[in-house]
């Protein structure tokens, strides 16, 4: 089935071309063709309506005696499908389209009829300029005129966007100079930085005087340990009170922490009149005695950090009565 549609033929090694006989034909002969319409066109015999793409089974030939810039011009026949009337139209390759010429109608050439007006009146003032001089001078001067206002109008919208936006257009030049070479760009352009930081005035900058930057000087400072000494063996008490235990404890932690210089008051306690022992209470240097019959206040604890002055003693404050007061209420139970 393939063989079929095979355009090749077979030509026989002894074929000669020359000995195939010429057909005399006519010079203007028609051709059948297969077309489709160009154009929407109505019959003018019966009124039908021939829609654009409609396929034709037409005629061909060639017009006579008519050419644009050397083309050929071809003419088309086809009948009406309802009244089957001759309809004429050809190629109108100047303005890349068809032109209809008899048994029918164009419809829709509205943009066409609109051109071809556009083209007439063209035509017409040409024509009226070049038979008229004062016509012409007229024209010149109108055109004159109108090239006047778009230039200032132009002016008016160039000077608003100047007010509007700062652009330097010399700098602009300079950048896209290219008869600057990039050696010359970067030294002309640190000339520019040095001269712009030496414009820089500093509000604080008192005139004639000049700044100096304070260097500033970082110590280390390391801190040595106190040589602590032996705590002495616990005093006897007959009976110690909660405010003692909590004092003996955190003297024990602020010796732990020797590197830590605490800085706080003493405390103060009112001791007991009814002890019968003469307990002592350890300091970071010094022992006191606690007397039964004394009404003074003693020493209770210290930080081990701080040392024994021969300083008499503060008056009590308000932990002590508080200790004081405890210390009654234990008695009295």
């Amino acid at each position: 089935m393939s063989e079929r549609k095979v355009l090749n033929k077979y030509y026989p090694p002894d074929f000669d071309p020359s000995k195939i006989p010429r057909m005399k034909l006519a010079k203007n002969r028609q051709y059948t063709v297969r077309l489709m319409a160009p154009f929407n066109m109505r019959c003018k015999t019966c009124g039908e309506y021939i829609y654009k793409g409609k396929k034709f089974n037409a005629r061909k030939e060639d017009v006579e005696n008519e050419t644009y810039l050397g083309i050929r011009i071809y003419r088309f026949y086809i009948k009406c499908t309802r009244c089957l009337q001759e309809i004429s139209f050809k190629t109108d390759p100047q303005n890349t389209d068809y032109e209809i010429e008899a048994g029918a109608t164009r419809n829709f050439m509205a943009l066409k009829l609109a051109e071809e007006q556009a083209r007439r009146e063209e035509q017409e003032l040409r024509d009226e300029e070049a038979n008229n001089p004062m016509k012409l001078l007229e024209n010149r001067t109108q055109q004159s005129r109108n090239e006047i206002e778009t230039i200032e109008s132009l002016e008016e919208l160039r000077d608003l966007n100047r007010r509007q936006q700062t652009v330097d257009y010399n700098t602009l030049l300079q950048q896209y100079n290219t008869t600057e070479t990039e050696r010359e760009r970067q030294e002309r352009e640190e000339r520019e930085d040095e001269d712009f930081i030496k414009s820089v005035n500093f509000k604080n900058k008192p005139e004639g005087s000049s700044r100096v930057v304070a260097e500033e000087i970082i110590e280390e400072i390391k801190d040595e340990p106190l040589d602590t000494l032996p705590a002495p063996p616990p005093a006897k008490q007959a009976k110690p009170s909660a405010l003692s235990v909590s004092a003996t404890s955190s003297s024990k932690v602020t010796a732990a922490q020797s590197l830590v210089k605490r800085k706080t008051p003493l405390v103060l306690v009112k001791p007991k009149a009814t002890a019968v022992a003469k307990p002592t209470v350890a300091t970071g240097t010094t022992q006191v005695e606690s007397k039964p019959a004394a009404t003074k206040p003693s020493v209770l604890s210290a930080p081990p950090e701080t040392k024994a002055t021969n300083q008499p003693a503060a008056a009590p404050a308000g932990l002590s009565l508080l200790a004081a007061y405890s210390d009654s209420s234990e008695d009295s139970n």
